[in-house]
């Protein structure tokens, strides 16, 4: 058996696998189907409780005595998906993962034999946990030990991949102006019975609520589609400007963005200011907020050439960027999941000496600027986290405008806060 850390990977050496999931708690486990762009078919393809059976997936509650588990039959997932995720939640609403960290078991389903298990570490906050993905990957079939928390529970793993969940209880029918009596309303039907996994399907006081059935047939035709349940801005729109704590999600056409781009950070000495030599740096990091490595002037090249850095700027005189990252998204291994981008003052000098300072994401191979971010505050300190790009489950990334300071002349200072930034 193999004792798996965040973002690797086995090779399954079986057809049908099994993955118990257990916990010091009840859980409700789950497993959802996706396609290539990372989101399921339909609410079909979401397997749980109340939906125990899917193309190639069963589900089986362990009634609160056994872990519940999901079995995937690979011989039998249909073309279109590549990889199923196995999510999890507490039971008990509101109740987070700290110090109940769940452990997956990856077994043979048919001889029992155990392949691999799996704990996430360091949980806190979250209240629902993408646990493990089984995925093929150049026809073959792998586990991989994912661990990714969410802190507003399983309805915030569904809106990413795509799942219909109704946020709240649908609204009684208004009373209609004085109208004939309606005939009496037929009994009630009975209660539905014994365990209602909590997160996916209950809102609010125990209130359930269900998943969205398969969209029924069109009705006529009417506004356009509203935007994402996420709200999130994406890049369809043309040239994103950021303020602080913005987001936008590096979409474009309905396509994830994954080609090669270009961060360019660039500033100016303040008024009469002395020429100021800043460094840019992009720190990279996996799923629990490791670090795992970091490009900057003194290494212009990490991940097998995934991220290049242009070269140190002395001056910051010049007109356009004065140093520039290239980051190709589609190159980025699996557990590279979160950039931070900072600039530091090597000299000492602080950042309210500096003037026009910024970031812009733009498409290497048009030269089109995507996403830009002017810092329009200071403060004396030697360090800020200009922006983040964080890898979505869905496979997409998102994009935010940080403008954090940070008392920091190089990037091995920054490795800490940044983590903490994600």
């Amino acid at each position: 058996m193999t004792a798996m850390t965040p973002g690797s990977n086995l090779p399954l050496n079986a057809v049908r696998v099994t993955v118990d999931v257990a916990a010091p708690v009840r859980l409700d486990v789950s497993a959802l189907l996706l396609t290539a762009d990372g989101k399921v078919r339909s609410d079909a393809d979401f397997i749980f409780f109340n939906q125990p059976t899917g193309p190639g997936v069963t589900y089986r509650s362990g009634g609160g005595a056994a872990p519940d588990s999901v079995t995937v039959d690979t011989a039998s997932v249909p073309p279109g998906i590549e990889r199923i995720v196995v999510t999890a939640s507490p039971d008990a609403a509101g109740q987070t993962f700290q110090g109940i960290e769940p452990t997956a078991t990856v077994r043979n389903a048919d001889g029992g034999s155990v392949i691999a298990s799996f704990t996430p570490p360091q949980l806190a906050t979250e209240t629902a946990l993408v646990v493990v993905e089984i995925y093929q990957r150049g026809g073959v079939w792998k586990v991989r030990a994912v661990g990714q928390g969410y802190a507003n529970g399983l309805a915030g793993i569904a809106t990413d991949f795509g799942v219909s969940v109704d946020e709240e209880p649908a609204p009684a029918a208004a009373v209609a102006p004085p109208a004939p009596p309606a005939p009496a309303a037929p009994p009630a039907p009975p209660a539905p019975p014994v365990h209602q996994p909590s997160p996916w399907l209950t809102a609010g006081a125990g209130t359930p609520t269900p998943v969205t059935p398969a969209p029924a047939p069109a009705a006529p035709p009417a506004a356009p589609a509203a935007a994402p349940a996420t709200g999130k801005i994406n890049l369809d729109k043309g040239r994103v400007s950021l303020q602080k704590n913005q987001t936008v999600s590096l979409v474009k056409g309905g396509r994830p963005l994954l080609s090669q781009v270009k961060m360019g950070l660039g500033w100016e000495p303040a008024f009469r200011g002395r020429d100021i030599d800043l460094d840019a740096s992009v720190i990279a990091y996996g799923p629990q907020r490791n670090h795992i490595d970091s490009c900057y002037f003194g290494k212009l090249s990490i991940l097998n050439g995934a991220i290049k850095h242009s070269g140190d700027n002395l001056t910051g005189e010049g007109a356009g960027d004065d140093e520039v990252i290239v980051v190709d998204l589609g190159r980025l291994p699996a557990d590279a999941t979160g950039l931070v981008f900072t600039v530091n003052s090597f000299s000492g000098q602080k950042f309210t000496d500096v003037a026009k300072a910024y970031c812009r994401l733009i498409d290497a191979a048009s030269g089109e600027e995507l996403v830009r971010f002017d810092l329009t505050s200071a403060e004396p300190q030697t360090g800020v986290m200009m922006a983040k790009l964080i890898r979505q489950f869905s496979g997409e990334w998102e994009m935010t405008a940080m403008g954090e300071f940070v008392k920091s002349r190089t990037v091995r200072g920054m490795v800490k806060p940044a983590a903490q930034a994600l």
